[in-house]
């Protein structure tokens, strides 16, 4: 519910972060520091594809301010070397066999200060056997390629998994029997998201209550826990993740990386604090990318425009570990919403996800779970079909686009589109940008002067994760949740399971609660990232406390007690000197700001906004004798 006269996210809007990061007071990871801390360092591989020969780590343990030289193989003894991803795959944490990607993880360092953990990462001496390197997706299952993942038993090639969407029949039959066919070869090449603060953790391990505690910049604070906890063997109850300010996500801080699970070790091997912060070369070389996806589509249409079925064939390019951070039980995410805003008859999609030896990844970013990919290419095919049938691209679009009476819209691909006036929406951005007048002067360039080119998109969003039989990350459902607590003083406390990332989160939690209390700059707190209490089905409330006979439920409209009277409901065994001390020491309060004493009763105030008659007021006051025990 909304009290605000605008949509939320329209206008302007006084952001609730930006009075303590404009003064430099924002608390990032690097902002952290604990007594004892020790710093921790990565040392990587530069080769894309080798064999580990041999690891010397004798000179690197004699510094003198190094206290841990961490290697795959310590790793291997503690069962640590390998953690699972957030895809069902597994990433080597440090190297054992051989590194699969430049810049992978081969060694650890942990020493007094950062300079010196630096220092001593060039005295390790890594002996490696090159070998050939698999950096074209389309060339990954080709039967010379070099099997990247021969790790994992019965893997005889670079295959991840095969995915499908729509139907293949439906859409072959459609193909058949069409007027026009365009093709066009597709690459969304890789980017990354290049976050303004790098990834960061500290860890701090107490072996005496056993209790792990991790500041870490992350966007999924949740998962994590739960992917330390089954790395560590920890139970998840002892395990407190916290995430500060993140400084930039854009998803590239949803995976957990090498780094975070190396300071834990750091940190349960010394016994101290650890804090591994990477660098931007780092962080641009090893962490999560977005996009990577080589696509070849096809349109089948009418002569007059109409668009009647598509088909897709994709290679999605995973890296070297199926590291891909997205919470749908689709390997390719949503990208079967490939047919866009469009109406068709028949619609077909495959998948087919490879390993090459690039840095792992595949991240939520600039939108989420692969639809930028998916809109991409439809948008791109409109294009391409528009340029066959020689009609204006903003025609060809509007004649397909679903009409407000379709909705709700079953997509060729299972999904529900529920409402919408898209052939309105683009007429409004058409006026807007004055679409005619640039066609016109397009038009009126002289030849072989300055070229002038007009793009147009036509986007629908699929945003939110849900629903919850479709989402799963380690088997969290990825579904929000919040929790509103008014304390008897009139403070408010809002604790929401969504990380603010640097778009105003509280700002716009603040704007779409009830004015009643979010209007109180100085009596209400939000906690953000914060875990609520369990929602699923299995979860039970513990039983409200037995109340006083003589207090009808704050919901009844019944009389108070005590009548029409401005005191609160009487009790048998109460008196007006008891309720006179209680308030005199302290002990009675209202869920809001009171109202002054009446001389007349002397009895305790009132909450100023309510009536006894329907009794809503609060109290915290010694158990009543007449009130079951």
């Amino acid at each position: 519910m909304t009290t605000v006269d605008k949509p939320i996210g329209f206008g302007r809007m006084h952001r609730k972060e930006d009075a303590r990061f404009v003064r430099g007071r924002g608390t990032y990871v690097d902002d952290v520091n604990l007594p004892g801390m020790l710093q921790g360092a990565v040392l990587r591989s530069p080769y894309a594809h080798a064999r580990i020969v041999s690891i010397d780590t004798a000179a690197a343990q004699a510094h003198p301010k190094v206290k841990a030289v961490i290697t795959g193989a310590f790793l291997q003894d503690l069962k640590l070397a390998w953690m699972p991803t957030l895809s069902q795959d597994t990433q080597a944490v440090l190297a054992t066999d051989k590194v699969r990607f430049q810049g992978q993880e081969v060694a650890f360092v942990v020493a007094e200060d950062r300079y010196a953990a630096r220092d001593a990462l060039e005295l390790i001496d890594v002996e490696y056997e090159p070998l050939p390197a698999v950096v074209d997706a389309r060339r990954a299952l080709d039967p010379d390629a070099p099997v990247i993942r021969d790790d994992k038993e019965g893997q005889a090639d670079n295959h991840i998994f095969d995915w499908g969407a729509g139907d293949e029949a439906a859409t072959e039959a459609v193909f058949a029997s069409a007027e026009v066919v365009v093709a066009q070869d597709v690459l969304y090449p890789r980017v990354h998201p290049a976050p303004l603060e790098t990834c960061g953790a500290i860890a701090d391990f107490d072996a005496v209550t056993g209790k792990l505690t991790i500041w870490c910049n992350t966007q999924a604070p949740h998962a994590h826990r739960t992917v330390y906890a089954l790395v560590a063997g920890l139970p998840e109850h002892k395990i407190r993740v916290i995430s500060p300010d993140i400084g930039g996500g854009f998803g590239n801080k949803v995976p957990i990386y090498p780094g975070y699970v190396c300071a834990i070790v750091g940190s349960i091997v010394t016994g101290k604090p650890v804090k591994w912060m990477e660098d931007r070369s780092e962080n641009l070389m090893s962490t999560g990318f977005a996009r990577d996806y080589h696509m070849r589509g096809e349109v089948a249409a009418t002569r007059d425009g109409k668009i009647r079925a598509l088909r897709v064939k994709v290679i999605a390019d995973h890296g070297a570990f199926n590291g891909t951070a997205q919470p749908t039980k689709f390997p390719a995410g949503f990208f079967h919403v490939f047919t866009g805003s469009y109406d068709v008859e028949a619609a077909h999609c495959a998948v087919t996800g490879v390993y090459t030896n690039k840095a792992p990844g595949g991240v939520a970013y600039a939108c989420s779970f692969r639809i930028t990919e998916a809109a991409y290419l439809i948008e791109r095919m409109i294009d391409v079909l528009a340029y066959e049938l020689d009609m204006d691209p903003a025609e060809l679009r509007m004649k397909n686009l679903l009409r407000p009476e379709q909705f709700p819209y079953p997509s060729p691909t299972g999904w529900e589109y529920d409402s919408g006036d898209y052939p309105r929406a683009l007429q409004l951005a058409l006026d807007m940008a004055g679409y005619a007048e640039l066609r016109a002067e397009q038009a009126s360039r002289p030849a072989g002067g300055p070229l002038m080119g007009i793009g147009i998109s036509f986007f629908t969003e699929a945003v939110g994760a849900g629903p919850r039989k479709h989402m799963d990350i380690l088997g969290l459902g990825m579904a929000d949740g919040a929790e509103l607590r008014v304390h008897p003083t009139g403070k408010a406390v809002l604790r929401i399971s969504v990380q603010t990332q640097g778009r105003a989160t509280r700002r716009r939690t603040r704007r779409s609660s009830p004015r009643s209390w979010a209007s109180r700059r100085t009596t209400s707190t939000w906690c953000t990232g914060t875990p609520t209490r369990p929602r699923s089905a299995s979860a039970r409330t513990a039983p409200a406390p037995p109340r006083c006979p003589a207090r009808p439920p704050r919901s009844s409209p019944a009389r108070c007690a005590s009548g029409p009277s401005r005191s609160p409901p009487r009790c048998s065994k109460w008196t007006r000197a008891t309720w006179s001390g209680r308030r005199a020491a302290g002990t009675y309060a209202a869920t809001r700001p009171r109202a002054a004493p009446s001389r007349r009763s002397r009895s305790p105030p009132t909450p100023a906004w309510s009536c006894p008659r329907a009794w809503r007021g609060t109290w915290t006051r010694p158990r009543c004798t007449t009130r079951p025990t």
